[in-house]
Order: structure tokens, then C-alpha cells, then sequence
């Protein structure tokens, strides 16, 4: 079983085809949601699209809606973060004290392929 978009059933149907759903509780719906991002993440990892970002994008608003939260505040506190802290598109990786030397001289060398054996 996994969560669909709403109007599945209808087009499952159209297509004469049978389906069984139902409505889940949001407890069930807000488990299925983190199921979802993850599968939606995977699919756009394979395949950067339009399409793929568009199901991640909705798959968020919904976990944004079912906490209780509105996706303006959340742009808002996006945006105040980004201020403060920057943002991801340096590409910026810490070091952190757990890994190993080897760890480090491997994303070093996949970054600068240039600098093997140097």
C-alpha cells in the first residue's frame, strides 16, 4: 500500500480499471507522506525533472499543511535562515570529528580529480 494523489481513484476508474483505497487517519497519512518524500527524492535522484521536482514540491506542501504549518511562514523562515546561515549552493562540506582521514582524502580527490596521487 502506499498514498496516491486524490484524484487516482477517479482515474483508475476512468480507465476501467478496479482499485481499492480508502482514507487514512492523519497519523497513517503523515507516516506514508515521509514514505513518499523518500520515494519522490529517489525517483528525482535518478531523474532531475520538472516532473519529479513538481512531486516533491507536492508531497512538502502536504506535510506542511497536515502539521498545521503555512508554506509562506515556512518560505519566510527559509529565507531568514538563508540570511544567517547561507544556503547549499557552494557545495560547501564540513569535516566533522568522526571521519577518518581516509573518508576526507576520498571526497578531496572525487572533488578535485585532479589532485589523485598528489
Amino acid at each position: 500500500m502506499k498514498l496516491v494523489r486524490d484524484n487516482i481513484p477517479d482515474i483508475i476508474r476512468a480507465e476501467g480499471r478496479e482499485g481499492e483505497f480508502y482514507i487514512a487517519p492523519n497519523f497513517e497519512v503523515k507516516s506514508r507522506l515521509f514514505d513518499k518524500m523518500a520515494e519522490e527524492l529517489e525517483e528525482f535522484a535518478e531523474n532531475p525533472c520538472l516532473e519529479e521536482a513538481a512531486d516533491m514540491l507536492e508531497v512538502l506542501l502536504a506535510l506542511v499543511e497536515i502539521y498545521g504549518m503555512d508554506m509562506q511562514d515556512v518560505q519566510r523562515v527559509a529565507y531568514k535562515k538563508s540570511l544567517t546561515n547561507g544556503s547549499f549552493y557552494r557545495g560547501l562540506v564540513i569535516r566533522e570529528p568522526d571521519d577518518s582521514d581516509e573518508t576526507w582524502e576520498t571526497a578531496i580527490i572525487m572533488r578535485h580529480p585532479l589532485k589523485q596521487g598528489g
